[in-house]
């Protein structure tokens, strides 16, 4: 099974994620980074087991960010 690997603190808040991938997505309204729905958070990566199915529209989400904080594994 695929996880999404995500360092948070890093985030710009570009926004790409969201447009490439909205259903695992979200902008914060509190400080303006993203957010990766349903994760779990440990010492600063925010983690999210996914099916193979939805590998493709993550990494292009993963591909589409300016500092490379998502990562599809």
């Amino acid at each position: 099974m695929p996880t999404i690997v995500y360092r948070r603190n890093k985030c710009i808040g570009c926004n790409y994620c969201t447009e490439q991938a909205p259903e695992f997505w979200r902008m914060s309204k509190k400080d303006g980074k993203s957010v990766l729905l349903n994760s779990i958070e440990k010492k600063g990566f925010w983690t999210l087991r996914i099916r193979d199915e939805e590998t493709d529209i993550n990494e292009r989400a993963a591909t589409a960010c300016p500092v490379k904080v998502i990562e599809v594994r």
